[in-house]
């Protein structure tokens, strides 16, 4: 908006100002996962959020701001869904009940929506650099939390001497990738459900 007072940043607000601005980007963040980015607007936010267009554009410069806002909340929300179960788990039998919660929540949500972080990244990858930085760095935290639990695995002996955690990883989370889209896509876990097995399989067999 021209002319207009810089947005306050997360540091600068008061708890009621970070609790409006959490709910503008919480707005966003559900119609982004329904009608994607460039099928949302700005004027769907604030009536979705319920708040003026004066106070949208109090918390963020612009739309592009807006977004990067909702992929930090959708990466903050997988990490603290996915970060405990990782570091607790000890064996095989906790990557398969990690499995299991993550099949367990697609079911919950009717398959809908896929991966909130991978959707807005296979939609803004190509057109705004500074928000596939975010997504990627989104994915990182992921995979570094993957990696930290294989690599415990890996410290007890429980992966063969030869195995690579990072590689497994990387792997894992490009399944668990392709599992989302395929079951996002047909409506059905299945996909998602053997492309997580086959990989905990391979992990068990390292």
């Amino acid at each position: 908006m021209t002319g207009a007072v810089r947005p306050r940043q997360r540091g600068d607000l008061t708890r009621k100002g970070e609790q409006t601005r959490d709910r503008i980007a919480a707005a966003a963040a559900e119609l982004m996962l329904d009608a994607g980015v460039a099928g949302t607007t700005m004027e769907d936010v604030r009536v979705a959020a319920g708040v003026s267009s004066s106070q949208i554009y109090h918390y963020f410069a612009d739309k592009q701001a807006l977004v990067r806002a909702v992929i930090e909340l959708q990466a903050d929300r997988i990490m603290a869904m996915h970060e405990p179960v990782l570091t607790a788990i000890d064996g095989l039998d906790g990557l398969r009940a990690w499995r299991d919660m993550i099949v367990a929540q697609q079911r919950s949500v009717h398959c809908r929506g896929g991966c909130p972080l991978g959707s807005l990244g296979s939609e803004l990858a190509d057109g705004d650099e500074p928000a596939r930085l975010d997504v990627a760095a989104g994915f990182g935290r992921w995979e570094a939390a993957i990696t930290n639990c294989l690599r415990q695995m890996h410290a007890r002996g429980q992966l063969g001497p030869g195995a690579d955690p990072d590689d497994l990883a990387i792997a894992t989370l490009a399944a668990l990738q392709g599992g989302l889209l395929l079951t996002q896509i047909e409506k059905d876990t299945r996909p998602l459900e053997k492309a997580l097995d086959a990989m905990i399989g391979l992990i068990g067999r390292a």
